[in-house]
């Protein structure tokens, strides 16, 4: 063979193979404006691929794109690429854990604010951090108001309420200890992502621990409405015009739910729905006054239980989300099972009512999709990857991370021909400990057999990802052949896979190419 058709071929070859790929009929109807913001980001891509990521760093022994992200997260924020993909239209957030979307520090500052809420722990604060038991959380009536104390005394009596301010105040330890202790506790630090909790379980442990100690102030309803605001507030300002966030609602006879002002338990799930609604209007009003409602959407819930309750449970919180539909039709968005695969229960075993659910919602004339997680595991084959299977032939509308589906060329055949999207969080599987960094994700063999994508952040107050941008930026450094472009089409995707109506997602989409044209025209003002 002549070297001319050698190279004729194989250049056909990787052609062929790409037009897999969800961005390749974009990429062949480019815009002037969008190849040359695609070059633009590409030169300044591989320009840093050398100056930041190739050079030696006395805190960083080992730099390259895409590496742990909470050794790099500095050294990102520094970079022009991530300055520039903090100001893209991102489309939707479809896979958002709504306990795990405002910043730790900003939820502690707004329960600093509430004299009900107070805090105890099984024993005295000590000096030795590693000795630190976790805080627990709680708001109470006017009646049963604990008296102000040193929580880091001897004198300390493990289990006793102490008003949270006054606790802060009078720490022995100092206010910033106490602080540190406090915010520490519903995060992941990178020793303890990197060093300490060196495996999935151990990781997953110190995961969940942070939804427990954050779950006492979230579920009091004035730090509740004030955490919906930060949430939205937070979301429009890194682009993200619209959320689909997944609530994970209390079964009341074995959990106790939300605290209402009184400090009495007494706010109902439909209550927790109407407040979200409430404070989605009420920030789309403040955008429409300011001129910005280009900016934001709306957005809805995802009603999610956690998958250790029995089949029998599970069909309480069913009937809960088909009321809870049936009120707020506009707001709830689907149902989900969320929790650890590798320990809780499998798909399966709640087949028989999941099965049930959808003849009834059916019955109902109700749209209430299933959107499951499914293979967040390192596992192939067992019962935990079989979840996938499991997800499809339920009908789900999209898959929660589907970490495994590398491992399964029929099912991202089936994802990408029956319009199935995953919800990939890059940064959180690295830190759950799925992958070691992300050129090791599976995420380019998704793209490659054209699954299409919804990047998410799934729980980024733990993370230290407060933002979309990270992930996006995480993914466009760790590949050569994603680029911008890669990313607008997750971004559509974003909003083609979500459940708004069609008009809807037709108007939402019109208002994105909006804005990602005038993003493309300000890329195309920069030097390289």
């Amino acid at each position: 063979m002549a070297l001319d058709a050698y190279w004729a071929s194989r250049t056909s070859l990787i052609a062929e193979e790409r037009s897999l790929r969800r961005d390749t009929a974009y990429i062949a109807n480019l815009t002037e404006s969008e190849k040359k913001a695609e070059e633009t980001i590409r030169k300044i891509r591989a320009t840093e691929a050398k100056t930041i990521w190739s050079v030696e760093h006395e805190e960083i022994p080992a730099l390259f794109p895409g590496m742990e992200f909470l050794t790099a997260r500095k050294l990102i924020e520094e970079t022009q690429l991530f300055k520039i993909l903090r100001k893209m239209p991102k489309g939707g957030l479809l896979h958002a854990h709504f306990d795990a979307t405002v910043d730790t520090e900003v939820l502690f500052r707004i329960a600093l604010k509430h004299p009900a809420i107070h805090v105890r722990v099984s024993g005295p604060l000590a000096a030795d951090t590693a000795s630190r038991p976790l805080p627990e959380f709680r708001a109470l009536p006017v009646s049963q108001f604990g008296i102000a104390a040193d929580i880091a005394s001897s004198d300390y009596v493990g289990g006793t309420w102490i008003p949270l301010r006054e606790a802060r105040d009078r720490c022995s330890l100092g206010s910033e200890v106490f602080d540190d202790w406090v915010i520490g506790s519903m995060r992941i630090n990178p020793t303890e992502a990197y060093k300490t909790h060196n495996s999935v379980t151990k990781i997953w442990q110190k995961f969940l621990s942070t939804f427990m100690v954050s779950k006492g102030l979230i579920l009091f309803r004035p730090v509740y409405e004030e955490y919906v605001y930060e949430f939205l507030r937070s979301s429009i300002e890194d682009g993200i015009m619209y959320v689909e966030a997944r609530i994970n609602f209390r079964f009341k006879c074995l959990q106790r739910t939300m605290i209402g002002d009184d400090g009495e338990d007494n706010v109902d799930h439909a209550q927790w729905v109407e407040i979200f609604g409430q404070v989605t209007d009420r920030i789309m009003q403040e955008l429409k006054e300011q001129g910005r409602e280009d900016e934001f959407y709306g957005a809805r819930i995802i009603y999610t239980a956690v998958r250790f309750i029995s089949k029998k449970e599970l069909e309480w919180y069913l009937e809960d989300c088909i009321a809870l539909k049936q009120k707020f039709p506009h707001i709830i968005a689907g149902f989900d099972l969320v929790g650890d695969e590798n320990v809780q229960h499998p798909l399966i075993y709640y087949a028989e009512p999941l099965l049930r659910f959808k003849e009834r919602t059916k019955e109902l004339g109700l749209d209430i999709p299933f959107i499951f997680h499914a293979g967040e595991t390192l596992g192939d084959g067992d019962h935990v990857d079989q979840n996938l299977f499991d997800a499809i032939l339920l009908g789900t509308k999209r898959i929660g991370h589907g970490f495994s589906m590398a491992k399964h060329p029929l099912l991202m055949k089936i994802c990408r021909e029956r319009g199935i999207p995953l919800e990939v969080c890059p940064i959180s599987n690295e830190i759950l400990r799925l992958t070691s960094s992300m050129p090791m994700h599976p995420l380019p063999i998704f793209f490659n057999n054209g699954v299409p994508i919804a990047l998410s952040s799934d729980d980024p107050a733990v993370f230290g990802n407060l933002i979309l941008s990270y992930d996006y930026y995480q993914v466009l450094v760790s590949s050569e052949v994603s680029g911008l472009i890669t990313l607008a089409v997750t971004a559509r995707d974003s909003i083609q896979f979500s459940t708004l109506e069609d008009s809807e997602k037709q108007e939402l989409l019109q208002i994105w190419e909006r804005r990602w044209k005038a993003f493309v025209e300000e890329i195309c003002t920069l030097t390289p």
